[in-house]
């Protein structure tokens, strides 16, 4: 057949070995031998297998360290065991190992990231926990704290080591065949190659694109970040069987031009049982983006298209949840201003806050504060420009508030007001909004929800101060616009926290 031997060079089995004519005959002996259960794990099913023996380790570290602790520094206490205890410690983990970020898995296959955030996430949980009065056990000697927060550190490292070592294998990573080596192809192998660089994304994923279909004969023989162009759509099915893929990946950013032969071709393959994703829709789900420049101009893959009654309540607990956390935020302002406003009078008098005209919900613009972090009329020569690195215009006080974020505090009176939330993208100015929207598809769909103090791509990404910066966190901004939910809020308002005190703001 016309492009077998084409297709034989690069072509590998799931064990590594090289797929050609010659080894027809045993990959037939193997097709006749009974298959071992998959045990190939999807990115839900890896962070459900990690909260779930997480949650039990530090339930067992309480149990234990209890009975451990009492037998040896209490021994006449009886050691009774009150349910209360263990939902408390139920409820307060997650919160704690989304702060350290203990569930971000391509982290988690790093051992160093994983056991670090891990153990700290443990004795956070522990000392957090002990402070609990009367839904927590007495504490009756403090030997029994430690010997907790010993078998929660010691038990979580091991299981995170197991985990990191063992789900790297072959047996757990889920095999994608990409269809499709243009843009959109290029794009989800050089995100999953590239982010992020501490851990080898491929595995904390659990993806594996084992190699790209095309019709292009050009791309054929070529690699695209390490992963070989095998062959065109005709042989799609083939070799879907033979590299036994779990998923297809249609990497086509307008599917309604495909032809009818490859439309057949993946219909034959979802038949068969491979399950078939849209390139955009496994970026978002891996790296929590998603793809502007590869989803064609299919609004609905962008914004919700209509509010449902779960929408509509979700944004009215928001705006109440808003109101609240500001009215709270307003004690921190009034501590906060007498300390800002002495600091800059001696060593850069000149007003205290900064107002500045952003664009808002629906693309009202308005007037946000911040304390300002500046000299006085500090774009008085050059005009509306990106603050960047070691930016000369800023005011010793005002990096230290930009590192911290405690600028932004003032915009609370801004949430009162109903012109921003406390979660949401960041508001924009005029100048440059114009700008991205010519130069970036899709970017008037961050004005379809109320901007924020903090957000997904605040704790996602660092400051950026160019258009590429700004496509990037557009898209970590459209996964919030699509996704919006009480659970994302609070993981956003939780990694806020690191972010402010790790001294990432500029």
């Amino acid at each position: 057949m016309k492009g077998t031997q084409r297709m034989d060079i690069g072509l590998k089995s799931r064990d590594g070995a090289p797929l050609s004519a010659a080894s027809e005959s045993s990959s037939r002996q193997r097709k006749r031998r009974i298959k071992l259960p998959s045990l190939r794990m999807r990115v839900s099913e890896r962070k459900i297998l990690l909260f779930a023996i997480d949650l039990l380790l530090v339930n067992l570290a309480l149990i234990g360290g209890r009975a451990l602790g009492l037998r040896l520094f209490a021994p006449d206490v009886p050691q009774a065991w009150l349910p209360k205890w263990s939902i408390t410690l139920s409820l307060l983990w997650p919160l704690v190992a989304i702060f350290f970020d203990s569930y971000n898995l391509a982290r988690a296959a790093s051992f160093f990231y994983s056991v670090r955030s891990i153990t700290a996430a443990a004795l956070a949980t522990i000392l957090i926990y002990a402070l609990i009065p009367v839904l927590t056990p007495p504490l009756l000697s403090r030997g029994v704290i430690f010997f907790f927060a010993g078998l929660a550190a010691t038990g979580l490292a091991g299981w995170r080591f197991i985990y990191a070592r063992l789900f790297e294998q072959p047996w757990f990573t889920q095999r994608a065949l990409v269809v499709g080596a243009g843009n959109a192809g290029q794009a989800l192998a050089d995100a999953l190659a590239t982010h992020p660089d501490d851990a080898n994304p491929f595995r904390g994923t659990g993806y594996q694109l084992v190699g790209f279909v095309d019709d292009d004969p050009l791309c054929h023989h070529q690699e695209i970040a390490g992963v070989p162009v095998l062959a065109g759509h005709e042989q799609l099915v083939y070799l879907a069987q033979r590299l036994e893929v779990d998923e297809i990946v249609l990497a086509i950013t307008h599917r309604h031009a495909i032809s009818q032969d490859l439309f057949d071709a993946l219909l034959r393959c979802r038949e068969m049982g491979f399950r078939v994703i849209i390139m955009s829709v496994l970026y978002e789900r891996l790296l929590g983006r998603v793809p502007v420049d590869h989803i064609g101009r299919d609004l609905q893959m962008v914004v919700p298209m209509e509010a449902s009654a779960a929408e509509r309540f979700y944004r009215l607990i928001k705006r109440v949840s808003d109101i609240l956390i500001a009215g709270v935020g307003l004690v921190a302002l009034a501590l906060i201003i007498p300390i800002v406003a002495a600091v800059n009078a001696l060593t850069s008098p000149g007003p205290l806050f900064y107002r500045q005209r952003r664009v808002g919900y629906g693309g009202r613009p308005f007037e946000m504060l911040k304390f300002r972090s500046m000299i006085p009329d500090a774009e008085k020569e050059s005009g509306a420009v990106w603050a960047c690195e070691n930016d000369d215009r800023i005011t010793p006080l005002g990096r230290l508030l930009r590192h911290t974020r405690l600028d932004e505090v003032p915009q609370i009176i801004n949430v009162l007001k109903g012109e921003m939330s406390i979660i949401g993208p960041r508001p924009e100015r005029p100048e440059f909004v114009e700008q991205l929207a010519r130069e970036l598809p899709f970017y008037r769909a961050r004005h379809a929800v109320r901007p924020g103090i903090t957000g997904w791509a605040q704790v996602q990404y660092d400051y950026g101060d160019c258009v590429e910066d700004a496509k990037i966190k557009l898209e970590y901004d459209l996964y919030y616009v699509k996704n919006m939910s009480l659970w994302l809020d609070l993981r956003i308002l939780l990694q806020t926290v690191p972010v402010m005190l790790q001294l990432r703001g500029q």
